[in-house]
């Protein structure tokens, strides 16, 4: 989700600079539909991170902090990715989940050729989808799965936030619980969810103002889940419907060099030219692990 597109109201009164409360923004990139599906975070700049000349990343990256590895990034078509093998070699960048699907109706044209060079690379293969309201959730559902093709082993993910650059065509929370169902009947696996607190806990949000309504994801079955959660201060808020499990991803920078917590600068990956940072709650060993089990327990 190269720029999430989400500039979440409820964060607003707790993040002091400008780019830090961009809590949740994702790649859906305009790709000349006419359907309002130009999903680029507002206020962010399409600039590269910018390299050192090592090509070495942010001190925090490469390294187990307080439990957590920074080792997996998002992407899309808009993404320019030169190499998989120096991502992973130079940055270790170990997991890479990309953009497959938006809507009922469109596919990352980057997709195939990628997954090929990322699993060539050695690296973990994901593949996410952008909910909407333009189609049933069963619909999304089943063209995400043809498209992204996951393999036991490729982790799964529903990109469910508020659309800021078309709010009429946001995904409704009914929607995405078909979606998961869909997905969970056909793979045996549910996809993670990203989102924020603010959306999932039900808050209203943009404007016109939008919101899931009281209780927000806490009765859905979104709520079983893997969490991939959005927010870029300094420490996540997580929705209530996880608090007793907690976040399993948390993507804490966006694809600009100044997109990190509070406007903190995020170094670049080798090979890549702008992409979403993602902690893990873990280790190496365990992020391999997880990605091949996540979802497969729906209330672990």
């Amino acid at each position: 989700m190269l720029t999430r597109r989400l500039v979440l109201a409820g964060l607003l009164s707790l993040v002091a600079a400008p780019t830090a409360f961009a809590a949740s923004h994702k790649h859906g990139k305009s790709h000349g539909k006419e359907h309002g599906k130009a999903h680029e975070k507002a206020g962010h700049a399409k600039g590269s991170h910018g390299k050192s000349a090592h090509g070495k990343i942010h001190a925090q990256a490469q390294t187990v902090s307080q439990g957590r590895l920074d080792a997996v990034i998002d992407i899309s078509h808009m993404t320019t990715v030169n190499d998989f093998e120096a991502a992973r070699k130079r940055s270790n960048i170990l997991g890479v989940i990309h953009k497959a699907t938006e809507g009922g109706d469109w596919k990352d044209p980057m997709y195939v050729r990628r997954r090929a060079e990322a699993e060539a690379a050695g690296m973990l293969w994901g593949a996410y989808h952008f909910g909407t309201h333009q189609y049933p959730g069963a619909e999304q559902a089943r063209l995400f799965l043809a498209t992204a093709k996951p393999g036991p082993n490729t982790l799964m993910a529903l990109d469910f936030e508020y659309n800021d650059q078309n709010p009429a065509n946001t995904m409704r929370l009914h929607q995405a619980e078909e979606f998961v169902q869909t997905v969970l009947a056909a793979t045996g696996r549910c996809p993670l969810i990203y989102t924020t607190a603010s959306w999932a806990d039900g808050k209203p949000v943009g404007s016109p103002r939008h919101s899931l309504g009281p209780g927000g994801t806490e009765k859905a079955i979104l709520s079983h889940c893997p969490l991939w959660l959005a927010d870029y201060r300094i420490q996540p808020q997580v929705p209530r419907a996880w608090k007793a499990k907690g976040w399993h991803f948390w993507q804490y920078a966006g694809d600009t060099q100044d997109c990190g917590p509070r406007g903190r600068k995020v170094g670049a990956v080798s090979g890549i030219v702008r992409c979403d940072r993602n902690l893990f709650r873990g280790d190496a060993t365990s992020l391999a692990r997880f990605w091949k089990e996540a979802g497969r327990q729906v209330n672990s």
